[in-house]
C-alpha cells in the first residue's frame, strides 16, 4: 500500500484498503474558520430544529479555529460571524481558538503546519478546499463540506473512498530562480485542472527531499487546483526537525511499502523547470513568465497560504532589496509567526524602503472580499492559487499567477517579469 491508503486502513481499522474501497474512518483533527464554522453552526441548528439535542462535541481538544478569511471584520456580517464562532468554542470548551488581534493567529493553513496542528500519519480534515495543503507532513488532510464537518464534529468519524494515487517525481534539484510554485503549474497545465479529480497526488523523489518544508507545503496546497481529494508528502529528517522546533515529537509516521500501487507516474527533470506563470482564467493556463512580459501591471500581491510563508518572504527580500516597486504592492504575511520573523529580520524594512503596503495576515484579498480587491479591467500578478473570474474581485479583472519570485520582480518592472531579467 502507499501512504495515503496506509493513513485511512489504520485509520478506519483495517489491515488493507485499495482504491475504490468505502471505508468509515476516524478522524485525528478538524478545523473550521470564520466561514465554514457558521455554515456547521447553522447545520447544528438545522438538526436542533429537527429534534436532535446537541450537547457535547465528540472531542473538543481534537478541534480547532481559526479566524482568517474575513479579518480585520470587513462589514456586520463579518462582526457577528466572528462574536458567532466565539460563543460556539466557548459553548462546546473548544480551546484551540486562534483569535485575530490576540496573539498569534493567521491563515488556517499556516497554522496548521506553523503551529504544528497536524502531525505525520493523521487524519485530519477541514472546512476549506485547501486543506489538502497539510499533506505536506505526512498526514491525509483534505477539505470538507459544512455538513460533513459537522458530522465529524459530533461523532469523529467520516466516510471516504479510498483515492487512486498518481506520483509526481522530480529529479534533480530546482534552480534558484524556480520555485515550488513553478513546479506545480507546471504540473497542473500538464494534467488540468481535473487531471486529478478525487485521487491524492503524492509527490517525491530528490528534487522534493531538497525542497524545504514550506516549498512542499506550495505543492500539496495547489492539488486542490488538480481537483484532487489530498496531497501528501512523506515525512523525512526534515519534516521531524520542522516539527520538533514547535516541540511536536510523539505521532506515529507512515510510509509507503516498497511495492506500492501508483494508477500513474509522471517525472519532472528539475533543470528543466522555468519560472512559469498562470493566465486568466485558470490555473491550467500556463505560459513561460519570459513569454509575458509585455503584460502591464496594476498590482502586485504578495500573500495567502500558498505565496506568503516566511521561506517565501525571504525570497521576495531578495529581489527587492535596493529597489522601488513600479505598481501598487501588498505583502501580507500568512501567520502573525512568519510577521514577527518578517521585522526581526529586517526584511519589513526592506519591504517598506521599496514602497510595499505592509499588510496583517487574512485571506481577504486572495478570495476577492476585502482588504484589496481588484476593480475592472485591473490586471494582478498574486503569489496566491486560484485565478477565474471574479476571484480577486471584479469579474472582469484578471489575475496571474506565479511564484513570489516572479510576483517580487514583476512589482519591480511593472510588467510580468523572469527574475533572471532584473537589471
Amino acid at each position: 500500500m502507499n501512504i495515503t491508503e496506509k493513513i485511512l486502513a489504520r485509520g478506519s481499522g483495517k489491515t488493507r484498503v485499495a482504491p475504490g474501497d468505502v471505508v468509515f474512518v476516524s478522524v485525528d483533527k478538524v478545523m473550521l474558520h470564520d466561514v465554514s464554522g457558521p455554515g456547521v453552526i447553522a447545520v447544528f441548528e438545522k438538526l436542533r430544529k429537527q429534534g436532535i439535542k446537541i450537547e457535547k462535541l465528540w472531542d473538543p481538544s481534537k478541534v480547532w479555529v481559526a479566524e482568517d478569511h474575513f479579518v480585520p471584520s470587513a462589514d456586520q456580517i463579518s462582526a457577528q460571524n466572528i462574536v458567532m464562532l466565539s460563543n460556539f468554542t466557548k459553548q462546546f470548551g473548544i480551546e484551540r481558538h486562534f483569535k485575530y488581534g490576540m496573539g498569534q493567529y493567521g491563515i488556517c493553513h499556516t497554522l496548521s503546519h506553523e503551529e504544528a496542528m497536524v502531525l505525520p500519519g493523521e487524519v485530519y480534515v477541514g472546512g476549506d478546499s485547501h486543506t489538502n495543503t497539510t499533506g505536506a507532513l505526512g498526514a491525509f488532510a483534505c477539505g470538507l463540506g459544512h455538513t460533513d464537518v459537522a458530522y465529524v464534529l459530533l461523532n469523529g468519524k467520516i466516510w471516504f473512498r479510498v483515492p487512486e494515487t498518481i506520483y509526481f517525481k522530480l529529479n534533480g534539484k530546482l534552480p534558484s530562480h524556480v520555485m515550488a510554485k513553478d513546479y506545480i503549474l507546471q504540473i497542473i497545465g500538464d494534467i488540468g485542472t481535473d487531471g486529478a479529480a478525487y485521487k491524492t497526488m503524492q509527490f517525491g523523489g530528490s528534487g522534493v527531499t531538497e525542497m524545504s518544508v514550506e516549498e512542499r507545503l506550495t505543492l500539496t496546497n495547489m492539488t486542490t487546483e488538480a481537483g484532487a481529494k489530498s496531497g501528501i508528502i512523506e515525512p523525512d529528517q526534515k519534516i521531524r526537525d520542522y516539527l520538533a522546533a514547535r516541540s511536536a515529537t510523539k505521532y506515529g509516521e507512515v510510509h509507503s511499502d516498497t511495492d506500492a500501487h501508483f494508477e500513474k507516474i509522471y517525472e519532472y527533470e528539475a533543470s528543466e523547470l522555468e519560472p512559469t506563470v498562470a493566465k486568466p482564467y485558470s490555473p491550467e493556463n500556463i505560459a513561460v513568465a519570459r513569454d509575458l512580459s509585455s503584460i502591464a501591471l496594476d498590482k502586485a500581491y504578495i500573500g495567502s497560504c500558498t505565496g506568503a510563508k516566511f521561506e517565501d518572504l525571504q525570497a521576495v527580500a531578495r529581489i527587492l532589496k535596493g529597489r522601488k516597486v513600479k505598481v501598487r504592492t501588498e505583502i501580507l504575511p500568512a501567520a502573525i509567526s512568519i510577521f514577527r520573523k518578517a521585522l526581526d529580520d529586517g526584511l519589513v524594512k526592506i519591504f517598506m524602503d521599496a514602497g510595499v503596503v505592509i499588510g496583517p495576515p487574512t485571506c481577504g484579498a486572495c478570495c476577492g472580499a476585502h482588504m484589496g480587491v481588484l476593480a475592472k479591467d485591473e490586471v494582478c500578478i498574486s503569489t496566491t492559487n486560484r485565478n477565474f473570474p471574479g476571484r480577486m474581485g471584479h469579474v472582469e479583472s484578471k489575475t496571474y499567477l506565479a511564484s513570489p519570485l516572479v510576483v517580487a520582480a514583476s512589482a519591480v518592472t511593472g510588467k510580468i517579469t523572469d527574475p533572471r531579467d532584473l537589471k
